[in-house]
């Protein structure tokens, strides 16, 4: 229970953190922070969880993670649909708190981060680039998280390489579909958008998994045995 707590709120912070800086920050006039501001934001959210709480849960916040740390063998089968289940809640959760101080002020939501593709995405890319992108971006994802936790990586470092990893991949893919690579997180923001976003949903759960489940068998494969 001590772990689904843990991930549940490391996921709250990862939408309140991540999706929160696109929404109020992104284009604030003047002093918007921009993708780039966006891309951090999102970074520095598994940054900081990763040390608050990676000694209790392993700090996954996304059901890709979980399921790619599986297929590398890190993770038991067992624990997956309770950590998935403690991730979306987490994710929706966190929406929620967007969503009560947005409304608060009388202001309507927008596309409140959600992802999206064709005329949802960000600059207009088709439903294969954003397959592509998402598969792509979770495998590199992955590649890095069992890479940076491996017990022969340098000891202290793996929420650095992880945070940053995941501001990379933002940079990169913001414009494309806003950026999942993590089904809780693209499903926190689409039950309040409804709409579209519900029914662009699936991408950002199938692509985030085999991008995800690639990442671990291919690690499992290459890397040297754990001590």
């Amino acid at each position: 229970m001590k772990k689904l707590v843990a991930e549940f709120i490391g996921t709250m912070w990862l939408v309140v953190g991540g999706c929160g800086s696109a929404v109020f920050a992104a284009a604030y006039p003047d002093l918007g922070i921009g993708f780039a501001g966006v891309a951090l934001a999102f970074g520095l959210t598994v940054l900081t969880m990763v040390y608050a709480i990676g000694h209790i849960s392993g700090c996954h916040l996304n059901p890709a993670v979980s399921i790619g740390l599986w297929a590398g063998g890190r993770f038991d089968g067992k624990d997956l649909v309770p950590y998935i289940i403690s991730q979306v809640l987490g994710g929706i959760v966190g929406a929620a708190i967007l969503y009560i101080i947005i409304t608060g002020s009388g202001k309507e939501i927008g596309s409140f981060a959600a992802n999206g593709f064709g005329e949802h995405s960000p600059d207009g890319y088709s439903m294969v680039s954003g397959l592509v992108s998402e598969i792509v971006m979770t495998f590199m994802f992955l590649i890095v998280i069992l890479g940076a936790t491996h017990s022969k990586a340098p000891k202290g470092f793996a929420g650095i390489a992880i945070g940053l990893s995941l501001t990379l991949i933002h940079l990169i893919s913001i414009p494309i579909t806003n950026t999942s690579v993590n089904p809780a997180r693209s499903t926190s923001q689409a039950l309040f958008v409804g709409d579209w976003a519900l029914g662009q949903l699936w991408l950002f759960w199938v692509a985030p998994i085999i991008g995800a489940l690639i990442a671990g068998f291919v690690y499992k494969l290459v890397s040297p045995e754990e001590k």
